[in-house]
């Protein structure tokens, strides 16, 4: 579980002049807000959609008062901040609540690969053990984790919701360690309740859609969660079908 920040106020969307700033009625007056997701977010960031504001923290140096942090649509609380699943990866695997990585102990994340880092390195424990793909007993594991904010109607959760070249570079980091002997996985988070199954967004993204296929067939490990949020805290939720063809 990871908590939200506990004073945060309601608005009203009116414009995002650029990718990581919106501009909300709050209390009647407009306001400035930093947001941390740089998807498309077309469906959700509608015109009087309902937003929670935090304060931005004393002491920043920044533009904006206030950071986006949920939309509330349909009674269900989206979280728009694409660094919480991280966060959300880190505070369920060290609960041990992640089965896909029982055994790991380690958790170090921002991990150099190749000409990319990944998010997570996980490990038994032992320099040894974390050097060597072929040691005794469970090989380090790579993980690379996804933001997911977009559902469809049906229930499908998709992903990415814009082009994402960083995206297929990652998968094609995580083919070369599998390919080594590591384990390696991508686990896509999304951040709302109301998702059945996951899948590739193939309309908006063809070439991660491909390269998600290709990395699943090397070995790549594919687990989707989803989360429940409410204005006091988020968590990983149920895993969900993750459905590649």
């Amino acid at each position: 579980m990871v908590k939200l920040p506990e004073n945060m106020s309601k608005a009203r969307f009116l414009a995002r002049p650029n990718r990581f700033t919106v501009i909300a009625e709050k209390a009647g007056q407009q306001v400035k807000a930093f947001l941390a997701d740089p998807g498309r977010l077309a469906e959700l960031l509608l015109p009087g959609a309902e937003l929670y504001l935090a304060p931005a923290q004393a002491g920043e140096k920044r533009k904006t008062l206030y950071d986006v942090v949920l939309l509330r649509r349909d009674g269900i609380f989206i979280s728009l901040d694409s660094r919480l699943p991280n966060r959300l990866f880190a505070a369920a695997f060290r609960a041990g609540e992640l089965e896909a990585f029982q055994g790991y102990r380690q958790l170090t994340a921002e991990v150099r690969a190749g000409s990319s880092r990944l998010d997570f390195l996980l490990s038994v424990g032992g320099e040894e053990q974390e050097a060597r793909p072929h040691g005794e007993g469970l090989p380090p594991c790579y993980v690379e984790v996804k933001s997911v904010t977009l559902v469809t109607g049906a229930g499908v959760a998709l992903f990415p919701d814009a082009p994402t070249s960083r995206g297929s570079r990652h998968l094609q980091e995580l083919m070369a360690l599998r390919a080594r002997g590591y384990r390696a996985a991508v686990v896509f988070i999304i951040q709302r309740e109301d998702a059945s199954s996951f899948a590739p967004n193939e309309a908006t993204d063809p070439l991660f859609a491909r390269a998600l296929r290709e990395a699943a067939n090397a070995g790549v490990e594919v687990y989707a969660h989803r989360c429940r949020i409410s204005q006091a805290a988020a968590r990983l939720s149920a895993a969900v079908p993750v459905k590649l063809t």
